[in-house]
């Protein structure tokens, strides 16, 4: 079921969110819709607060580079449980209450967010991340990466928290988009 995105001025994607305590049909349920809202939207990550849930669980998916060169470029890795794998193996990649530890030097990217629409700017993050990810099974995943994923991972907990990744753009980046956000906030 598509579940609606919810928008930059509401407040409930500025609330820190609560822990998922038990994983029950309510919840698989949830990621199911979150996964499904998240490929309608062209989406590569989606928090639960940007479906206007309070809640700390998070769907990832990182496509695969769609490269039409005849050599095809090695695919991306994560070290995951103390092995090397493609990352490719993991997606859709859903989790609970995780915890990161990003790590490396700051590097700026493009982002933009499924709930801060037609808007885009540079932010700068930790190259790398090491994250603690709690599955609905009750397995966990212990990751360390680097690329696509690391930075998928760094914004989709940032909603965790309550944070945009427009509150991590430069002082001069912030100027720039406060009328945008501003319009954005008074239609919410």
């Amino acid at each position: 079921m598509l579940l609606s995105i919810t928008q930059y001025g509401n407040p409930v994607l500025r609330a820190v969110s609560a822990p998922v305590e038990h994983v029950d049909e309510a919840i698989v349920a949830l990621a199911n819709n979150m996964i499904e809202t998240m490929y309608a939207a062209n989406g590569i990550g989606l928090a639960a607060p940007q479906v206007g849930e309070n809640l700390r669980m998070v769907v990832i998916d990182i496509p695969e580079d769609e490269e039409e060169e005849e050599e095809k470029s090695e695919p991306e890795m994560a070290t995951v449980n103390g092995e090397l794998r493609p990352i490719r193996e993991l997606m859709p990649l859903v989790f609970i209450n995780p915890t990161l530890e990003p790590y490396g030097k700051e590097c700026p990217f493009t982002e933009g967010c499924l709930s801060v629409r037609n808007i885009r700017a540079n932010v700068s993050r930790p190259e790398r991340v090491k994250a603690t990810l709690p599955q609905l099974d009750g397995s966990v995943l212990e990751i360390d990466c680097g690329g696509l994923l690391a930075r998928c991972l760094q914004h989709e907990c940032d909603h965790l928290d309550g944070f945009l990744f427009t509150d991590r753009v430069s002082s001069a980046g912030k100027i720039t988009l406060a009328k945008k956000l501003k319009k954005l906030a008074q239609s919410y």
